[in-house]
């Protein structure tokens, strides 16, 4: 009786056990090769790789540091218009 006892206290083990291997080999006969999904998806894998080549090309020559020391007011101002907290009335907009 000793045995029965012990299958019983591991059966998720043993079923874990030989679900898993059954699971790897249904997956890798159903699954299709390597092959024909390089084929299917070569275009979308090609025009990513441009796009993030692209991306790294531009983020490299691009021009990082512009001084806009001028525009600091103008920033402030729009800033503080998205925000809802509009420090200059609509009047003094209207003189100009």
């Amino acid at each position: 009786m000793e045995i029965p006892e012990k299958l019983l206290e591991y059966r998720f083990h043993i079923i874990f056990a030989l679900a898993l291997p059954l699971t790897i080999v249904s997956i890798v006969h159903v699954a299709p090769s390597f092959v024909p999904v390089l084929a299917y998806f070569w275009p979308l894998f090609l025009s990513t790789a441009l796009f993030l080549f692209a991306v790294i090309f531009f983020g490299r020559t691009s021009v990082k540091g512009i001084d806009v020391h001028g525009d600091d007011k103008a920033v402030e101002g729009l800033i503080d218009y998205v925000a809802g907290q509009p420090e200059h009335s609509v009047e003094s907009f209207k003189s100009e």
